[in-house]
Parts: structure tokens; sequence; C-alpha cells
């Protein structure tokens, strides 16, 4: 029994701020991220997607929106594919600069392993997995997709990979309103694939 469980990134985000938003309410898709759901929904229109979820954070759910239009679907929120926490929400974070400068936030920097400002990365990988195996077990023989974040899904990919959780966030394969699809025979993961419908963005880009 063959099924695939695509995880979309969600699309380009309105942040004029150039903040580190994480789980802060408010931040809605651009205009240019509704375009790439938009594009991601085509791209997608034959795919035999049978269940769609999405994390409740409402650039996620405006995400998986054209999908649902397009497959007749309704939108199931999970949680476990929300956004990592992280303690410098809401601040301004670039390598040198931002929050980052301050001397009383670097006592959060002291473990980059886990890492110490914020979700660890185990937990991340954990909660993810448990939400792919939910969809897959929901689209059993079909196709599922589930709309997550950026370091969610590459941690989960690192996770399914034997890598290393712990990473350089700039190097990061996860580009705006991607598809990093996972392939299951039966329960267990035979294939992994990546795709930019959208087209390719940096890790590190604002909105992102």
């Amino acid at each position: 029994m063959r099924t695939v469980v695509h995880l979309l990134r969600h699309g380009e985000v309105h942040n004029p701020g150039g903040v580190l938003y994480g789980r802060l309410p408010g931040f809605h898709l651009s205009e240019h991220g509704r375009n790439q759901a938009e594009i991601v929904a085509k791209a997608l229109t034959d795919a035999d997607i049978t269940a769609l979820y999405a994390s409740p954070l409402q650039r996620a759910q405006e995400t998986a929106g054209p999908v649902a239009a397009s497959h007749g679907l309704q939108i199931v929120t999970d949680d476990g594919l929300i956004e990592a926490a992280n303690r410098f929400e809401g601040k301004t974070v670039s390598v040198g600069g931002g929050a980052l400068r301050v001397p009383r936030y670097w006592p959060l920097l002291r473990d980059p392993f886990t890492p110490s400002w914020g979700e660890p990365y185990l937990q991340i990988a954990h909660r993810m997995l448990a939400a792919v195996h939910r969809a897959r077990a929901a689209a059993e023989g079909h196709e599922a997709l589930c709309v997550s974040h950026q370091l969610p899904i590459w941690t989960l990919r690192r996770f399914v990979t034997g890598q290393r959780l712990w990473h350089d966030p700039r190097r990061r394969q996860c580009s705006l309103a991607s598809l990093t699809s996972l392939v299951f025979t039966g329960t267990e993961l035979t294939q992994l694939r990546y795709s930019e419908p959208a087209g390719g963005s940096e890790p590190g880009q604002t909105g992102a």
C-alpha cells in the first residue's frame, strides 16, 4: 500500500518589521504568499489528495485554502504541525545583529545543540513525525497534504534521514511554498522527494 504525505511550507508572510514571529498571532500571507499558495494548488491539481492538515497558525491555514478549494476538502487543524517555540519571538534576529547583540539575551545562546533558545529539536521531530503518521493513516493508499513551517519540516527531514538535528539555518533546503514529500510503503518510509513549484527562496528571507 503506497501512501504519500506532502509537507508544504507556508507562503511568504506580510512582515514589514522583519521580526521573528514564531507562534505570534496576526501574521498572514502577503500578496506574493497568496500567489504562491495558488501556484502550489495548481501544481497539485492531479494529485490524489484525500486528507488535508495544517498548523493552527494563520499563514499555514491560508496556504492550505487553495488546495482545500481545488480538492473539495476540509482543513483539519493539527497542533503537531505548528511552528517551533522560540524565546526570540517578536524581536529582530540576524547573525551578529538585532536581539543577538543585546547582552541580556546571550544566556539563551548557551546551547545551540538542544537548542537553549526554543523548543528542543528532538521534540519537534517527534511531534512532526506523529502528525505525518496521522495524515498517512487518514489517506492510506492515496496522498495527504500537511501545511507546516520551515524549521519543523527541515528538522523532520533530518530526523528521518538519520542526520544530526542541530544545523546551520542558512543551509536549510525548505523554500517558501516548497514540498517535502514522504513516500510510504505500508508504514515504512521508502522515499523522500523535494520540489519548489512556486520557485526558490533564501532560508532567512524576510517574510519567511
